[in-house]
């Protein structure tokens, strides 16, 4: 088990939103905690978890228009090198990603402007992940890890009276240094 900072760092973008290019999601952090099942000495099963974040989400020249909140839970199949025993250990993973979006909102400067109705569909999609391990003694560890997470979602809100759906890729890093505790 291990808890410690996570950030999610979105890296992808949206089809063009009224003509005023794409949506742009800001970073975030948050607590996060993963529990690890070793089913060998070098094969792991991972869950991913952490209190929600919360995304300012802008666009062009509005500035800040939005807040959505989100849960990223990851399961991830991980390959550890080396042994138990070894100090150091490096790892990589392959896994599933579930999304899910809620307390989605238009702040003041997006209701100014019309817009209404903000929903965020949930998302599946592919993670990968590599991380290092460091033993401090039997049960105690640091950890670093990095994941990549393919989240698609589609964006749907009112402006004015038209309805309005946007394809939009937040496909973001999510970065995790933590301490850990081994049973």
């Amino acid at each position: 088990m291990r808890a410690g900072t996570a950030t999610v760092r979105p890296t992808g973008g949206s089809d063009d939103v009224l003509k005023m290019g794409g949506f742009k999601v800001d970073n975030n952090t948050q607590l996060g905690l993963t529990f690890d099942y070793m089913v060998t000495d070098n094969i792991g099963i991972e869950l991913l978890a952490a209190t929600p974040f919360r995304h300012k989400v802008g666009l062009g020249p509005t500035g800040d228009l939005a807040t959505v909140h989100q849960l990223p839970p990851t399961l991830m199949a991980q390959w550890y090198f080396g042994d138990a025993g070894s100090k150091v250990r490096p790892y990589v993973g392959v896994g599933v990603n579930y999304t899910t979006f809620f307390d989605a909102s238009f702040n003041d400067t997006g209701k100014s402007a019309g817009l209404s109705d903000l929903k965020v569909k949930d998302s599946w999609g592919v993670a990968g992940q590599v991380g290092l391990d460091y033993l401090i003694n039997e049960n105690w560890l640091l950890n670093m890890s990095v994941w990549y997470m393919d989240i698609d979602t589609t964006v749907k809100f009112k402006a004015g009276d038209d309805q309005q759906s946007i394809k939009t890729r937040i496909d973001p890093w999510a970065f995790m240094f933590s301490a850990g505790y081994r049973f």
